[in-house]
């Protein structure tokens, strides 16, 4: 019996049960004390910076914040649709670089009048990256008559830094700010197989961005009807 197939499902399946290790830190600033409440007929947009050479926050990134913001209930207007229906203002070579700025561009009248027309209310803005701050090893992969396989060790450091301001965008006012920092490393063993230990530091940063943002906005109780019409 060839014992190679075996033992390199055994090394796949433990390189999916482990992980790398992430360490995160989540700060909230909010405005007031209490949960602000986003009404039947309002949404709530992620927008990502988005500004032509310069940092921009990843499209996964905030499709997971909205993605998780959504479990959570609130409703959520599609980032695209919304950049689409502030056209041409949010495009890369014209967007603002700064939460400030953007909610400046709003106090337009005919920026305004397209903002009503979407019926969001609340503006999640997230600027920030993820980015490979370290790493080393090395690995040798080789094939024979007899078989092949892989030796060796590698591992790399990833830093996930975002920070996300919350805006009533028809009040123009700031809810809240939040910021997060994960990081974590990972690491690619290999005897035979690579075994890959991932440190999931976007996924820790959206977590925590979202956990936060649902404490600041929370969505309001849906009235509900009289099955049984009042007495006459």
């Amino acid at each position: 019996m060839n014992w190679r197939l075996p033992t390199a499902l055994l090394v796949s399946l433990l390189g999916i049960a482990l992980g790398g290790c992430v360490s995160s830190k989540v700060e909230q600033l909010r405005q007031s004390g209490q949960t602000v409440m986003v009404g039947v007929d309002e949404s709530v947009v992620v927008l990502g910076r988005r500004h032509r050479g310069d940092r921009e926050s990843e499209a996964s990134f905030n499709r997971c914040v909205a993605d998780s913001l959504q479990q959570r209930r609130l409703s959520i207007y599609s980032e695209q649709q919304f950049v689409d229906a502030l056209f041409p203002w949010l495009e890369p070579r014209t967007a603002p670089v700064s939460a400030d700025a953007l909610n400046n561009l709003f106090d337009r009248p005919d920026i305004a009048q397209r903002l009503r027309a979407t019926g969001v209310r609340f503006l999640v803005w997230v600027d920030g990256e993820t980015e490979k701050i370290d790493g080393g090893g090395s690995m040798g992969c080789a094939i024979s008559p007899a078989g092949g396989g892989c030796l060796g060790f590698g591992w790399w450091e990833k830093e996930s830094k975002y920070e996300v301001s919350i805006w009533d965008v028809h009040n123009r006012s700031a809810v809240g700010k939040i910021t997060v920092n994960a990081s974590g490393t990972s690491y690619m063993p290999a005897i035979i197989v690579p075994i890959p230990m991932i440190a999931r530091t976007e996924a820790a940063a959206c977590a925590g961005i979202a956990g936060q943002v649902g404490e600041l906005l929370a969505p309001a109780a849906r009235p509900t009807r009289n099955s049984h019409p009042p007495p006459g």
